[in-house]
């Protein structure tokens, strides 16, 4: 559950996130037969410029699999093991 306060920037696979989210942003989608006005097109560049940062991190945690592939050990290390990969990709790329 995301605090109320939080902005969610996500992409087109959550449409409808902001019936649960009131703080969301999502690109906006062209209408069949009809072109994106310049201002949505502007709107849809300033969003995916902003979400560009943590789909690199997500691409980099998906390195270790574990976002990927079934996790398969114990359900109680699950944290642990987030951590730690956190941690590496955070050392790896100079966050720390």
């Amino acid at each position: 559950m995301l605090h109320p306060d939080a902005l969610l920037l996500a992409d087109s696979g959550y449409q409808g996130m902001h019936k649960h989210h009131q703080n969301s942003t999502l690109p906006i989608k062209k209408k069949k037969g009809r072109r994106l006005s310049t201002e949505d097109k502007v709107h849809n560049k300033t969003l995916s410029k902003q979400r560009i940062f943590i789909e690199h991190i997500n691409r980099r945690c998906k390195i270790f699999r574990i976002i990927k592939e079934v996790y398969r050990g114990k359900h109680k290390n699950y944290s642990l093991t987030w951590n730690l990969v956190a941690a590496l990709v955070n050392l790896r790329h100079g966050c720390i």
